[in-house]
């Protein structure tokens, strides 16, 4: 995993919530109210609680509070739960639960980071499978344009090129089916494994302008604003909504070979 340096992007693998991505203006709207909300969320610079440790799984708790509902009018219970499940895999599981009277809306998703050596960077490739051509989302600056359709053809393994990603993430549209991600080298024995189980999209970024030595591959349940948003949250694009009592599960793992 990538080590977090602050020169460089100073985070390891932030859980996003509840939104992914940037809002137009970095700002929604709920019920004629408008509220403030940088991207990717709050829940990564928040505290989680420790509410449950055994020898292979910790689960982690962030519920609203007074400072949550100033920038986002839901009660919540987001809840992590990190799960070995042998010595070389980790699996991440998100459980959101409404415990608001009314429907609530939110994003979430994964941004784990792996190093890839800077002097190596396009001799690592990422193989994706199912192997098969994926829609794209497409953004135009940090929002998404439905209006351009594109698309990745992963019946070929994918060489890791910086010039990919000068205008931010490469987006494969997995529409919640099963997704397997594979980094290495093309011809290496260790290497980093993916399953994503059921996750709308999964973005691949690193920051361009830094010449960063890490690639992040991430599950996605939601993403950024469209660049013809509203901002109403209720008609946000790719928003989750959750009735009264409800949980909303996603899950995916990294193996490491």
């Amino acid at each position: 995993m990538w080590e977090g340096d602050p020169t460089i992007w100073g985070r390891h693998a932030p859980n996003l919530f509840p939104i992914v991505g940037r809002l137009k203006g970095d700002r929604y709207k709920y019920r004629d109210k408008t509220y403030f909300m940088t991207q990717h969320g709050f829940a990564r610079d928040n505290a989680f609680e420790l509410v449950e440790h055994t020898e292979t799984t910790a689960r982690l708790r962030l519920v609203d509070s007074p400072e949550t509902r100033s920038i986002y009018p839901f009660r919540f219970q987001f809840d992590v739960v990190y799960r070995l499940t042998d010595q070389d895999t980790l699996g991440i599981a998100y459980a959101v639960t409404n415990t608001d009277t009314h429907d609530i809306y939110f994003s979430v998703g994964g941004h784990p980071a792996f190093k890839v050596p800077l002097a190596e960077f396009n001799e690592y490739y990422i193989n994706v499978d199912p192997q098969r051509i994926y829609p794209t989302a497409q953004l135009v600056g940090p929002y998404l344009d439905n209006n351009i359709e594109d698309s990745y053809d992963a019946r070929e393994p994918l060489q890791l090129d910086r010039n990919d990603y000068r205008d931010d993430a490469k987006i494969l549209r997995t529409d919640g089916n099963p997704t397997t991600l594979v980094l290495s080298k093309k011809t290496a024995s260790h290497g980093v494994t993916m399953h994503v189980q059921n996750a709308k999209y999964v973005g691949i970024w690193t920051p361009y302008a830094k010449g960063a030595p890490f690639i992040c591959m991430e599950p996605w349940w939601g993403i950024a604003d469209t660049v013809d948003a509203d901002s109403n949250i209720e008609h946000k694009y790719a928003i989750n909504r959750l009735a009264p009592a409800q949980t909303f599960t996603g899950s995916y793992s990294i193996s490491f070979f």
